[in-house]
């Protein structure tokens, strides 16, 4: 595997923590650089970790991880999602807050690298790849992707106002239902 097609994997692994990066951005406005950056490492650790574990859990468990795999991510990004409809749509206008905290991260960053888990699966059965360093670039290419995502979504969202939370909770189930029809039907 080349250098450019293991670039090509890494841009396709990291759209969906891209499409959430900027749905954290839509609904908190307010992030400072750290916090973009904090999130930006999460789901480039995530990504980086994903392909590295499924590579070292080889084919013996492929069949078992592509099962349940879109299973977890819909429910994940469906709760995360349907909780910020809910709040967004229940809440009055100045307690609508969404709080970006470690556990939604980790749930975030769970949720949209479970792919990566098969994709280090198949690694496995490839004889020219070395891990650590396909891992790191993917890691790179979806902390930058993050980076940029968290950023553009908090300069929108500065334009939509409290509608922001509603979008990002009608983003995220949307990825979440995209992962589970690709794997479903698409697979």
């Amino acid at each position: 595997m080349n250098y450019l097609e293991i670039v090509l994997i890494g841009i396709g692994l990291s759209m969906d923590a891209f499409a959430v990066s900027i749905t954290n951005g839509l609904c908190c406005t307010d992030l400072k650089r750290s916090k973009m950056l904090w999130l930006a490492v999460c789901f480039g650790a995530f990504q980086g970790l994903m392909p590295t574990a499924g590579f070292f859990l080889g084919k013996a468990f492929e069949r078992y991880i592509t099962v349940i795999d879109h299973w977890i991510a819909l429910v994940l990004l469906g709760y995360i999602g349907g909780k910020m409809l809910f709040d967004a749509l229940t809440e009055r206008e100045e307690e609508n807050t969404y709080a970006l905290t470690a556990k939604l991260l980790l749930m975030q960053g769970i949720a949209t690298s479970i792919d990566a888990l098969a994709v280090g699966v198949s690694f496995a059965a490839l004889p020219d790849i070395r891990i650590i360093p396909t891992a790191l670039l993917i890691m790179s290419i979806t902390f930058m992707l993050s980076l940029v995502g968290v950023t553009f979504g908090t300069k929108v969202g500065q334009k939509l106002g409290s509608r922001a939370q509603i979008v990002g909770g009608l983003i995220l189930i949307g990825i979440g239902v995209k992962i589970f029809i690709e794997h479903v039907f698409f697979s």
